[in-house]
């Protein structure tokens, strides 16, 4: 499964890259994020529970960052394990694009995604869907975090 997508944001580009490299603003903006615990500087553990169509259930999973390029960009490696639903592995690589002219920024990104077990029998347009509102939500609960933020100081 590919999904390609971008979002602009009305936040400067540092701004942005900050808020990608906060493990607790990060736990914030993900949809059903349980856990989300730094390692290193480039690994994570992550715990979300999910619901895809009737299936519900908890992933476990680690995160790798990658070709890691301040404040452009970088690549998320990623696999999880969903018990036995079944597991979900992928990367996705993240680039910001600046627009000096309005204040803003262009988050782009391209997932390549893999789905296994259970989870997989449910169909591809299931598992697009659900990943696609994810995206949606995890950028809308990321811009109302940093507008509020904004509004804050």
């Amino acid at each position: 499964m590919e999904i390609k997508d971008s979002y602009e944001l009305p936040l400067s580009k540092e701004r942005v890259w900050a808020a990608l490299n906060d493990e607790q603003f990060l736990k914030k903006s993900i949809p059903w994020c349980e856990k989300l615990e730094r390692r290193s500087e480039t690994e994570l553990a992550a715990e979300v529970k999910l619901k895809i169509g009737p299936m519900s259930t908890r992933f476990t999973g680690s995160i790798t960052l990658s070709d890691i390029d301040p404040p452009n960009g970088y690549t998320i490696t990623g696999s999880g394990k969903g018990g036995i639903a079944g597991g979900a592995s992928g990367s996705a690589k993240v680039q910001l694009i600046e627009d000096k002219d309005t204040s803003s920024t262009t988050l782009s990104y391209e997932v390549t995604a893999q789905v296994k077990g259970k989870i997989a029998q449910l169909g591809s347009r299931l598992i697009q869907s659900t990943a696609k509102k994810l995206s949606k939500n995890f950028f809308g609960n990321f811009v109302k975090q940093l507008e509020d933020m904004d509004k804050a100081q």
